[in-house]
């Protein structure tokens, strides 16, 4: 089913002949279509080389092999492609949203988000899907035309739209946003674009997102066996990896652990990609929608895991929250992380001048609002490595984070 599919262009599928356009009209390129271009203009892009340097879960000096920011994000790109290709939809428009995924994450992964969150509380908050979208519409600074990477409309919704619509269709904040409203970002852009936030994104939007979920279950077992979090053993209690290990034992009963440990993910990836073909190629099938927007404006997410494959997503993210994500060395060094980013945000706040020249002033001195959020941006483009340099440029003392 899913060769044939890969075979034809699905008739929801986006396409970039038919796109919404950029927002700074360019002409069409002879070799390359619009959501090509908006691939090629992420990876050449700063913010993502920085990726290489910024913590997945790791931080970055903690070890050669664990992942970053970047090879998190290849992982993404691989499985959202791959998805895409299965249902017979766009793979650039999918590979594009993929890459850019994470561009808005500052230093030291979710520490530092829930840093800089606390830092701008009195303007809104930081949010890393909106910082993204400010780092591809204005802090790119590639093009003497205009500010930002002027993508499509298709990569910037499904930027914008990464965990489902934001509002209700009279405009009403909804999930996260409800008590603290839209982030600043988001808000003033959609006065320049509509980006229909009130509806889902594109389908293959849709599965950069379960890509990206399917990456995390994987590979933070991987990670989390490697820094030796956990064991082995302890998998036994979560259902389809107990499975897969049994299946992978009694198959190679002399497999050493290493190779075990790489079969289990190899395994794991697979199937949850096919349960995600097969679950999204059903529900498609039975709302049969003839464009893209009639599957954003199904009310319903078309891509997803069937309702067995959810649990089990659950079960994983239930053992790995504890043992990984809130393992006490893991909160010790993230606590760490996060004062550092305060100091760094109080700082530049008290002496500006300590910022480099190019980022000392901003636009409007008057606002504080946005001389908060610059600031904030001047930060989250930071890599670990440029974050704890400056710290001890700046300060006597500086944690080791390890």
């Amino acid at each position: 089913m899913a060769v044939e599919a890969a075979l034809a262009r699905a008739p929801y599928a986006s396409a970039p002949g038919r796109s919404r356009g950029r927002l700074y009209p360019e002409p069409v390129n002879a070799t390359r279509n619009a959501f090509r271009r908006d691939c090629d203009r992420i990876i050449h892009a700063t913010a993502f080389r920085r990726l290489a340097h910024k913590t997945q879960v790791f931080v970055f000096h903690e070890g050669d092999h664990f992942r970053t920011r970047l090879t998190h994000t290849l992982e993404v790109t691989q499985i959202a492609r791959s998805l895409a290709r299965a249902l017979g939809l766009d793979e650039d428009l999918a590979e594009a949203l993929a890459l850019a995924h994470d561009l808005g994450h500052p230093p030291f992964g979710h520490a530092g988000e829930r840093a800089l969150d606390r830092c701008l509380a009195t303007c809104g908050g930081f949010d890393h899907n909106a910082q993204t979208l400010r780092v591809v519409t204005a802090l790119e600074r590639r093009y003497p035309a205009f500010d930002g990477l002027n993508l499509s409309w298709e990569t910037l919704e499904g930027i914008v739209k990464h965990n489902g619509p934001l509002t209700m269709r009279d405009g009403s904040p909804v999930e996260a946003y409800r008590e603290r409203g839209l982030p600043h970002t988001i808000a003033m852009d959609n006065r320049t674009r509509d980006l229909e936030l009130w509806s889902f994104a594109g389908a293959e939007a849709q599965l950069a997102a379960i890509a990206d979920d399917i990456a995390y279950d994987a590979h933070d077992i991987d990670d989390g066996l490697r820094a030796g979090l956990f064991v082995l053993d302890d998998l036994a209690g979560v259902p389809l990896i107990r499975d897969i290990l049994r299946a992978i034992r009694d198959e190679h009963p002399a497999l050493d652990p290493p190779g075990l440990v790489h079969e289990l993910v190899r395994r794991l990836i697979t199937a949850m990609i096919e349960d995600v073909i097969a679950e999204t190629a059903g529900r498609l099938r039975k709302l049969a929608p003839r464009s893209a927007d009639e599957v954003r404006h199904a009310g319903q997410p078309v891509a997803g895991f069937s309702p067995a494959m959810a649990e089990a997503d659950r079960a994983i993210k239930g053992f790995l929250y504890p043992r990984m994500y809130r393992h006490e060395r893991i909160m010790r060094i993230m606590g760490d992380a996060e004062r550092l980013v305060c100091a760094l945000f109080a700082r530049y706040l008290e002496r500006r001048g300590d910022m480099p020249a190019e980022w000392a002033q901003t636009a409007d001195e008057t606002d504080e609002a946005a001389r908060l959020r610059h600031i904030a941006d001047f930060i989250a483009g930071m890599t670990d490595r440029y974050a704890l340099t400056e710290h001890a440029r700046l300060f006597d003392s500086t944690p080791e984070l390890r």
